[in-house]
């Protein structure tokens, strides 16, 4: 509970002294008293303070603007609720406070006899008397709410003193008590520690300590209030430190977390619960977890320049692949065979299958598929350009009238293929467009001389030359 003045060598203005001074009394209490009278006061003097209905001795233990700052940070305001310090307490004011405190032991053993005889759950931590043997302020802990008004007067009647009664944490028993720690020095709360703080079991785990009760209790038996020192550094430090919720995949098998160095960012992984372990860094974890996300297992846990050219490459032959199937030139479609026949049903082809519905056709119009086969499916053939002048009906003009009662439609019937040999010879029609034909066994004329095309006149013979 010492504290240290590092503001007492600066020359500070009298004007500007802060008037209030911390004082200490037994288990470490600390409160702020006025120097009205402008005391020449010092760390360590015994001062005689007042206190409701008497007065109490205690050591001045911080003065002058250090004292304005403890008061900001404890939130306690400057006003005229702040009691005064008498004066600096002398031999006879020292004598009779050392008569009081020799009485506090006594009274907390008769005093917890009592509460064993009243049958009460409550536990007698602390007893302190005032300096002018007027009170004594008795410190208990208990789990649940205890009725002592029947205490209480018991025991104003057993001591012949007033008496309060002022309920404890066993965080302040223990600081009361005293003790030595597991680090081998006094307990913090006994010596500097005055605020506590809640201390919950994450703090342990964020420091990766063993969750062993026995070893993270302190002899308050609640958690240690160290555990909070060093968290803040291991809140820093763990911000880097990947989390590791699966095993890392990898060729040899999967890895998985058996220790972490926070401070030096080492990691070590074992695979199949092996005894042996391998140590990586933290950028290496990551880098293994992104390429498991993707679908990647890596050769081995430590960094290995041909087995991550492997990797790269199967990655870009595997993205090579995805891009073909994507953009793929689709199949040519294979020609369909013109001797194939067509599909009648399409409505493409029924005009020229000679299928489509027959419109209705007057007497001057001429049938659509005379030209077809006899059936009337067979695909209209190629003409020939050679033989344009040739005649197309060689029984006379297309225009002819049929008979009344054959069908408009009915194809006419094929000429016989003339047989090979020697192409007739034509003769010349002057009577009309029929051309005249061999009569009997009379054989043809000669061949026939006609002029130049060049000098040839117009043919009076020749329909529309006239």
């Amino acid at each position: 509970m010492n504290v240290f003045d590092w503001l007492s060598h600066m020359g500070i203005p009298e004007v500007d002294n802060f008037d209030i001074v911390e004082v200490k009394f037994k288990g470490g209490r600390k409160e702020y008293y006025r120097n009205v009278d402008y005391l020449d006061l010092h760390t360590g003097d015994p001062v005689v303070v007042d206190v409701p209905n008497g007065h109490h001795i205690g050591y001045v233990s911080l003065q002058g603007e250090l004292v304005r700052l403890q008061m900001q940070k404890r939130k306690i305001k400057d006003n005229d609720e702040i009691l005064r310090i008498y004066r600096v307490a002398n031999q006879k004011d020292m004598e009779k406070w050392g008569e009081a405190q020799n009485r506090e032991i006594p009274t907390l053993y008769r005093c917890r006899q009592i509460v064993e005889e009243m049958k009460l759950k409550m536990k007698m931590s602390d007893v302190e008397y005032q300096a002018d043997n007027s009170k004594a302020t008795f410190y208990y802990s208990a789990d649940e709410r205890v009725d002592f008004r029947e205490l209480i007067k018991v025991l104003a009647g057993e001591f012949r003193i007033r008496v309060e009664m002022r309920q404890i944490s066993l965080r302040q028993e223990a600081g009361r008590i005293g003790g030595l720690g597991i680090c081998g020095r006094e307990l913090c709360c006994s010596t500097w520690l005055v605020d506590f703080k809640n201390v919950s079991t994450s703090a342990a785990r964020y420091q990766n300590l063993s969750l062993n009760p026995s070893k993270l209790s302190g002899q308050c038996g609640r958690l240690k209030c160290c555990l909070n020192y060093e968290l803040d550094t291991y809140m820093d430090a763990i911000k880097d430190i990947p989390s590791v919720d699966r095993p890392l995949q990898t060729e040899a098998g999967p890895a998985k977390l058996q220790k972490t160095d926070i401070f030096r960012k080492l990691m070590w992984f074992s695979y199949n619960n092996d005894n042996d372990w391998h140590t990586i860094s933290c950028e290496r974890v990551k880098e293994i977890q992104r390429k498991n996300s993707e679908g990647i297992k890596v050769y081995n846990l430590e960094f290995n320049e041909a087995s991550e050219i492997e990797d790269l490459a199967a990655k870009s032959t595997r993205e090579l692949e995805l891009l073909d199937k994507k953009f793929a030139t689709p199949t040519k479609r294979k020609k369909k065979s013109r001797n194939k026949p067509r599909n009648s049903n399409n409505p493409r082809n029924q005009k020229a299958t000679g299928n489509s519905p027959q419109k209705e056709q007057g007497p001057a119009s001429k049938p659509e598929n005379q030209a077809n086969g006899p059936g009337g499916n067979q695909p209209k053939k190629r003409r020939n350009n050679r033989n344009r002048n040739k005649p197309k009906n060689p029984q006379g003009p297309s225009n002819a009238p049929k008979a009344s009662g054959a069908p408009q439609n009915q194809a006419e019937p094929k000429q016989p293929k003339r047989a090979n040999g020697p192409k007739p010879k034509r003769k010349p029609n002057p009577s009309g467009n029929q051309p005249q034909q061999n009569q009997g066994n009379a054989k043809p004329e000669g061949k026939r001389k006609f002029p130049p095309r060049k000098n040839q006149g117009p043919n009076p013979n020749k329909p529309g030359n006239e």
